[in-house]
């Protein structure tokens, strides 16, 4: 837990919640305690497209024309990282949506 609120920390906008990293890691463990799942490849479009579909569209119930737009911008945040955590990535997009009480 402390290892993905320090790596949250380091791309949030503001003060971290740290109830909503602790219901993402929950929600989450499985991907994220698999080695092929817990990182998000910005530069493979079919792990964008799963990103828009799986966690903006079902798990946050987003739509619009927006949507892939935000995740270009995650990515370019997060350019400086290599291996770009699939937790904080998902924080930084339900943060950008205003959706962080959904997991806190």
């Amino acid at each position: 837990m402390a290892d993905h609120l320090a790596d949250v920390k380091k791309f949030a906008k503001g003060p971290v919640n740290e109830a909503a990293v602790a219901g993402l890691a929950k929600t989450y463990r499985l991907v994220l305690s698999k080695a092929d799942t817990q990182y998000v490849a910005c530069s493979d479009p079919k792990e964008r497209e799963r990103v828009r579909e799986n966690f903006l569209k079902k798990k946050l119930g987003l739509s619009g024309d927006d949507l892939d737009a935000s995740i270009e911008a995650t990515c370019a945040a997060m350019k400086a990282d290599r291996t770009k955590s699939r937790l904080t990535f998902y924080y930084l997009l339900a943060e950008h949506y205003g959706k962080l009480d959904q997991f806190a």
